[in-house]
């Protein structure tokens, strides 16, 4: 039996994936993450912004509410 992943620990997506869910491009993305606006960004070094799904759904559903 294999364990499950907690949410905390799923694969986080990276700067391009976002950006294409989203259908913007990463340097909108990345222009947004350095004024505080788009979804909620994890980082793992100084150079690796990561992002969690749930934080990119919740983030779309406050923008179209």
């Amino acid at each position: 039996m294999q364990d499950q992943p907690t949410p905390a620990l799923e694969r986080l997506l990276t700067t391009t994936e976002v950006a294409e869910a989203l259908q913007i491009s990463p340097s909108t993305l990345c222009r947004w993450r350095q004024v505080g606006h788009g979804p909620r960004v994890t980082w793992l070094t100084p150079f690796s912004p990561r992002y969690q799904r749930e934080d990119v759904a919740a983030w779309v559903k406050r923008g179209a509410a």
